[in-house]
């Protein structure tokens, strides 16, 4: 068993679609029509594990708007992201106009900083720590 692809709930798909490639780099991998109102569309990280997907899943229910609206007013990530150097990843994001929230902080094993997708998610960038 492995995981192949995992999800981050978003309010609009083209919206993500654009900040995920335009602004983190992410590759398109699949944008399949699924009927009248769903999508199946997912990206790949060019330096990320060979064969592993991020889905953006469009909130096709309530619930769904709730939970991630839930999460997002917490300071919660939807998701994180890892990165070798989190301090010169956080400078691009921001030279790329993306919202990161503060500076990078040690917290134990891992030096992170959180970061605005536009979508409506908060995603931890995260760099773990050599000791």
């Amino acid at each position: 068993m492995q995981i192949k692809i995992a999800s981050v709930m978003v309010d609009d798909q083209d919206k993500a679609l654009r900040f995920y490639t335009e602004k983190l780099g992410f590759k398109k991998m699949a944008d399949i029509p699924m009927g009248p109102t769903y999508r199946w569309l997912t990206v790949v990280a060019p330096e990320g594990i060979a064969g592993m997907e991020l889905a953006l899943e469009p909130m096709g229910f309530e619930p769904a708007r709730v939970f991630q609206k839930a999460l997002y007013e917490a300071n919660i990530p939807a998701t994180a992201f890892l990165t070798a150097d989190v301090e010169t990843e956080a400078r691009q994001l921001r030279e790329r106009g993306v919202t990161v929230r503060g500076e990078p902080v040690h917290m134990g094993p891992i030096k992170a900083v959180m970061f605005e997708d536009g979508c409506g998610n908060l995603i931890h960038l995260v760099q773990p720590l050599q000791t």
